[in-house]
């Protein structure tokens, strides 16, 4: 068995911007999100990690950079954890289009339609299967280890249903994931493949002050519906 702890990257222009991020726009932190690299650094001190693997995105890698400093471990890439592909949407000034096609996508996933795929992007039995790849890496000789997988709020959010699938994804959808959010799984290999139990998703008790203001990475109104609201 491992114990996950899946931390979303700090904040970065693309937050600021509501811009969707695979490849082609690639930001370092912002000082706010170093901050909160910083916070969750502290949170990890005593928690006996092992490992750490980020997304070679600059966002993701510059988060575990910074947790990886406190706990001296280096922050290991793995391509397979970089953010959902989005194709045509990842564009340098999203329109409301982008966004509504982006949530009509996400959520065809959640309510298990996995053939839908991303104009020029990735369908969530693509999503699931390079995750799966990913964890099997970064787990691969690590019985009973601790480990940090430093990636994207997409990610996580799209590939937990596959992963726990005990999880409640209606909450989880409600409740959001926000920056340096760190969500805790428990992992262990199966006929099927990994199979994790969710033990805490999207907690934020770690950070205080500035690191704890959070920005909305989306146009408000798809916020509001994430949430279930009117």
């Amino acid at each position: 068995m491992n114990r996950v702890y899946f931390v979303r990257h700090g904040e970065n222009p693309a937050n600021l911007n509501k811009q969707l991020s695979h490849r082609l726009i690639d930001y370092s932190l912002t000082p706010k999100g170093v901050l909160q690299a910083q916070q969750t650094a502290a949170y990890f001190a005593d928690k006996g990690i092992d490992a750490i693997y980020t997304s070679p995105l600059k966002r993701a890698r510059e988060t575990a950079e910074i947790i990886g400093a406190a706990v001296g471990l280096p922050a290991v890439e793995i391509e397979e954890f970089r953010e959902i592909n989005v194709g045509d949407l990842e564009a340098e000034q999203p329109l409301q289009e982008h966004w509504d096609t982006y949530f009509r996508i996400v959520r065809d996933w959640v309510e298990r339609r996995p053939t839908s795929a991303f104009p020029g992007g990735e369908n969530h039995h693509q999503l699931v299967a390079r995750v799966r790849r990913g964890l099997a890496q970064a787990l691969a000789g690590r019985d009973g280890q601790n480990v940090v997988v430093v990636a994207h709020g997409g990610l996580f959010f799209s590939s937990i249903g596959d992963l726990a699938p005990d999880a409640d994804l209606a909450a989880i959808f409600r409740a959001g994931n926000q920056n340096c959010s760190v969500s805790e799984l428990l992992f262990e290999q199966g006929e099927r493949g990994l199979r994790a139990t969710l033990v805490a998703w999207a907690s934020c008790g770690h950070l205080s002050g500035e690191a704890a203001e959070f920005v909305l990475p989306m146009p408000d109104s798809h916020a509001r519906t994430a949430r279930g609201e009117s």
